[in-house]
């Protein structure tokens, strides 16, 4: 059998060298996905664990350098009372726990806790024509004790759309952006998370509908691994019958 001319060696060196690469990137992908997987498992048995336990004071100032990670979702409770001001943030709300879902808004009060700081609470949700404030009860007046769900901010993703301020309607959850609608008192630090009433604080009327955090995490993870990985294995098989009709040819 004569050797393989040049020009074909060199076509099987290159095309070897481009099914390797290709088979690493796939692998790697692949891998990267289980170690998604991993982090996706431990952040939902840290969030079903810190929601069984019993609620604890929310963490007080100061919190620059913090690791909000640490205390988000975790329940807590905190004593004060809330300002006469509210804003809304759009959502709609899937896998509702109550009888109110689809398109509306959360309700977000100022609430100044008797240490003298101050957080924004999601007092609950309300469908898109219960905005007006003839549509519920006003937040709680006097000294309040609140039960809730400490939670980060929302970041707005690349189409997120610009707040509506005349309207005072927001498209994320981020107590920074959400600052500028009320009037706080001069002084006073705010948290930079936002705290989600429990159940229990859903008022006799039924709006806000509290108690409706967000704890259903997407995880294909596994999905993506198997096919990132099935791919790999499609190029080794792919390649194997390339080189074997190249070799044909000789």
């Amino acid at each position: 059998m004569s050797a393989a001319p040049p020009r074909r060696r060199g076509s099987l060196v290159l095309v070897s060298l481009l099914a390797v690469a290709a088979f690493a990137v796939l692998v790697g992908l692949g891998t990267w996905q289980l170690e998604r997987l991993a982090w996706k498992e431990a952040l939902i048995a840290a969030v079903d664990a810190r929601l069984a336990a019993a609620p604890e004071p929310a963490p007080p100032p100061p919190w620059d350098g913090a690791d909000l990670a640490d205390v988000d979702y975790r329940r807590v409770t905190v004593v004060g009372r809330f300002l006469p001001q509210e804003a809304f943030v759009y959502t709609i709300l899937s896998d509702a726990r109550g009888p109110l879902a689809g398109p509306g808004y959360w309700v977000v009060s100022p609430f100044e806790t008797d240490a003298g700081w101050l957080v924004l609470v999601n007092r609950g949700f309300v469908p898109v024509d219960g905005r007006g404030p003839a549509a519920r009860p006003p937040a709680p007046d006097g000294p309040t004790t609140l039960e809730g769900v400490v939670r980060g901010a929302d970041p707005p993703g690349l189409f997120t759309p610009a707040p509506d301020r005349a309207g005072r309607i927001w498209y994320v959850r981020d107590a920074g952006e959400l600052a500028p609608a009320f009037h706080l008192p001069a002084g006073r630090p705010l948290a930079p998370f936002t705290i989600d009433a429990v159940a229990a604080e859903t008022p006799a009327g039924g709006v806000p509908q509290a108690g409706e955090t967000r704890t259903v995490f997407p995880n294909s993870h596994l999905q993506y691994a198997v096919t990132w990985y099935g791919l790999a294995a499609a190029l080794v098989a792919v390649f194997g019958v390339f080189a074997a009709r190249l070799r044909e040819r000789r």
